[in-house]
C-alpha cells in the first residue's frame, strides 16, 4: 500500500527554503524527474507532507474552546503572543509546488498525463494558500518560482484575500477537472478530494465574509456559500463515498479513527502508518499520558450539547445539571461513547473509567484516536490511520452552506444531518427540519444565532467533527472567538467531597475528591484509588463551581481581545524587517 506520509527521502525533492526566492537543491536533472510519468508521480509525493505530518495529524484541536489542557497556548494568554513570537510565514512548500507546475511541460508526455500531475500540484497549492489565508488573511499571490531579479514581488505588498480566494477556486476547479484518479487506498488525492476541499474552503470564506462585517465583503458571502453547496453536492451525487455504517451505531464512527487502513467508503484522505516501515504515530501516548500530552479533557458545556438517543436535547432534562457521570452517559447519541470513556468502556480486557489518577481534569477523557490496547500508551507505536477529509464533513458543508443561504429543506436535512444522527443511533428529528431553538445551545455557544436550523447544523458539526482540527477555524469564521476565553472548563458533577465514587458503576471505586486545604481526604481511601484535591493550597487549578461541578484553570484566565486581533495571526516581525511593504494585521 502506498503511504503518502511515510518518510519520502528523495534527494531531488529536498526543498528547504523559507523565503520566496531561494533555489531548490537537486542531485538529478529535471529531465530525469520531469520527463517521465513515473518521475512526475515520484515528485508529486513530496507535496503530501505540506498538509500535515504524521506526528500531529491527531492533534488538530489542541487549542479549542471545548478542550481543557495542562498548559494554555500563548495565543490565548494576555500579552504572551506577539509579532516577535509569531510563526508560519514560510514559503518553501509553495516554491516546491510552483517549480513543478512551471517545469511540467515535457513535450514527450501527453497533455492528460501532465495535467493530471499539475492538477495534483494545484490541489496542494490551493490547500497551502487556504491555510495561509486562514492564518494571516491577505498574503502575496505567487504562482511561479521567484528569483532574485523578482524584486517587485519579493518586496511587494500583500494581495487581498479576494484575489487569493479566486485563485484557490481556479486551482481546485482545474484539479477536479484534470486529476485522473477517482479512487485510492485513502492516502492519495483524487478528483473527489479536490472538489471536497473546494466545499471546505468556500464554506469557510462564505461564512467568514458573512459574519466579519468589518471586511466589507458580506455582499459576496452568498457567492461562496453557493460554491460550497454546489461542490459538496457534486461529491454527494457523483462521487463514490458514503457514510460508514459497517460496525453499527456503537462503533461505525470510531472505526474510522482506529483502523490501520483508511476506511475508504467514507475516508477521502488520510495519513497512514506502518509498523513494518517503522513509521508510526504516538496518538495513544499523547491522549493517555500524564506527562507527554496536554491531558486534554473535554468540558461539560460541550458534552451537554450531545443529544439524547431519542433526538431531544439532553439539557431539556430538569435535572441535567445534577446528574452524576454514570447517569449523564445513559441513553445518549452513540457518538458520546465513541468520543470519551463512558461506563462500559474497556481497555486490555478491564473496565476503564475516566482516569483521574493521571489524566483527566474534567472527567471527559477522549478516546477517538486511541487504541484500546494499553500497550500503545507509552511511545510512538500506533499504526491507526488518521483521517484528514471524510464524507461526513462534506455532508455538513452542504447542510451549513444551504442553511446559511436559507435554502435547506427537509430532504436536504434527512440526507445530511439526519443521516449522521441515524448512523449514531439517534431515533428522532432525522427527517424534518428543526423548528424549535435549543436555548441552552444558543445561550452557551451561539447567542447571535436566531435560526433553529443553523443552530442544529452547528451542533451537529461540533459533535461529529470533534477533535478533528476544525473547531478553532469554525469559531473564527463564525466570529465566536470569545468562546476561547469565556466557555467554562467545567466537568462532571461531584455530589460531595470525601465520598468514594464508582464512576462507571462496575462495583469498583475509582476516585475521591477532597478539600485541597487539607492534607488528605477525611475518609479512609483504599490503595490505588485516585485522590483529587479541590482548590486550596494543594491544587488551585482544580476547583469546583458553586453547583458542584469540577472546574479547571479558572485561576489562569484565558484572553480573547475585544479588538478582534486574534481572528488573524500577526505577520512575524522578522518578515516585516525583510520586507517593510508587509503591513501588519490589525491591532498587532
Amino acid at each position: 500500500m502506498k503511504n503518502i506520509f511515510l518518510a519520502l527521502s528523495i534527494s531531488v525533492l529536498l526543498f528547504t527554503s523559507c523565503e520566496l526566492n531561494e533555489i531548490p537543491e537537486a542531485t538529478a536533472t529535471e529531465e530525469d524527474i520531469l520527463g517521465t510519468e513515473s518521475g512526475l508521480k515520484t515528485y508529486s509525493y513530496s507535496f503530501y507532507n505540506n498538509i500535515t505530518s504524521g506526528s500531529d495529524a491527531f492533534k488538530g484541536d489542541a487549542m479549542a474552546d471545548y478542550g481543557a489542557v495542562n498548559n494554555l497556548n500563548d495565543f490565548i494568554v494576555d500579552g504572551s503572543y506577539s509579532a516577535e513570537t509569531s510563526t508560519g510565514w514560510s514559503w518553501s512548500a509553495l516554491r516546491n509546488i510552483n517549480h513543478f507546475i512551471v517545469k511540467c511541460n515535457n513535450p514527450n508526455l501527453s497533455e492528460s498525463v501532465k495535467n493530471n500531475y499539475i492538477g495534483i500540484a494545484r490541489f496542494f497549492r490551493a490547500w497551502f494558500y487556504y491555510n495561509m489565508v486562514v492564518r494571516f488573511g491577505d498574503v502575496p499571490w505567487v504562482d511561479r518560482p521567484l528569483g532574485l531579479e523578482d524584486e517587485e514581488k519579493l518586496y511587494g505588498k500583500r494581495d487581498s484575500r479576494v484575489l487569493i480566494m479566486e485563485k484557490i477556486m481556479e486551482d481546485l476547479d482545474f484539479a477536479y477537472a484534470n486529476i485522473a484518479a477517482t479512487s485510492s487506498d485513502g492516502t492519495l488525492v483524487t478528483k473527489w478530494t479536490a472538489i471536497g476541499l473546494k466545499s471546505r474552503v468556500a464554506l469557510f470564506e462564505g461564512t467568514f465574509r458573512k459574519y466579519h462585517k468589518e471586511l466589507n465583503l458580506a455582499s459576496t458571502a452568498n457567492q461562496y456559500l453557493q460554491l460550497a453547496a454546489t461542490a459538496a453536492e457534486e461529491v454527494m451525487t457523483k462521487g463514490p463515498h458514503k457514510l460508514n455504517t459497517a460496525e453499527g451505531p456503537d462503533l461505525s464512527q470510531r472505526q474510522l479513527f482506529i483502523s490501520t487502513k483508511p476506511v475508504t467508503n467514507e475516508v477521502m484522505l488520510a495519513v497512514a502508518f506502518s509498523s513494518e516501515l517503522a513509521i508510526m504515530n504516538d496518538a495513544n501516548w499523547w491522549w493517555t499520558s500524564a506527562t507527554y500530552g496536554p491531558r486534554y479533557s473535554l468540558v461539560r458545556p460541550f458534552i451537554n450539547t450531545i443529544l439524547n438517543i431519542d433526538g431531544t436535547p439532553y439539557t431539556d432534562k430538569a435535572n441535567f445539571m445534577t446528574e452524576e457521570f454514570f447517569e449523564e452517559c445513559q441513553n445518549r447519541d452513540k457518538r458520546l461513547a465513541q468520543l470519551i470513556r463512558t461506563p462500559g468502556y474497556r481497555r486490555g480486557g478491564a473496565s476503564a473509567p475516566p482516569n483521574f489518577a493521571s489524566f483527566t481534569y474534567t472527567g471527559y477523557q477522549p478516546i477517538k484516536y486511541t487504541m484500546d490496547d494499553p500497550s500503545y500508551d507509552n511511545g510512538g507505536t500506533n499504526t491507526n490511520a488518521v483521517p484528514l477529509m471524510r464524507y461526513a464533513e462534506i455532508l455538513l458543508n452542504y447542510a451549513e452552506a444551504k442553511a446559511e443561504l436559507g435554502t435547506l429543506n427537509d430532504q436536504d436535512w434527512a440526507k445530511t444531518v439526519g443521516a449522521l444522527r441515524e448512523r449514531s443511533g439517534v431515533t428522532g428529528g432525522t427527517k424534518v427540519l428543526p423548528s424549535k431553538i435549543d436555548t441552552y445551545l444558543q445561550k452557551t455557544f451561539f447567542s447571535d444565532v436566531t435560526s433553529p436550523i443553523i443552530l442544529e447544523v452547528r451542533r451537529e458539526r461540533q459533535v461529529e467533527l470533534a477533535l478533528e482540527g476544525f473547531r478553532f477555524n469554525d469559531l473564527k469564521r463564525w466570529k465566536r472567538g470569545e468562546l476561547m476565553a469565556s466557555l467554562p472548563w467545567t466537568g462532571i458533577y461531584v455530589p460531595a467531597l470525601d465520598k468514594l465514587i464508582d464512576l462507571d458503576h462496575d462495583g469498583k471505586v475509582d476516585v475521591v475528591f477532597y478539600d485541597g486545604n487539607k492534607e488528605a481526604p477525611g475518609i479512609s481511601v483504599p490503595a490505588g484509588i485516585a485522590k483529587v484535591a479541590i482548590g486550596g493550597k494543594a491544587n488551585n487549578f482544580q476547583t469546583m463551581t458553586s453547583t458542584n461541578h469540577l472546574e479547571w484553570f479558572k485561576a489562569q484566565p484565558r484572553t480573547w481581545y475585544a479588538d478582534g486581533r486574534q481572528y488573524l495571526y500577526p505577520i512575524p516581525a522578522n518578515s516585516i524587517v525583510l520586507n517593510p511593504q508587509l503591513d501588519q494585521n490589525p491591532n498587532w
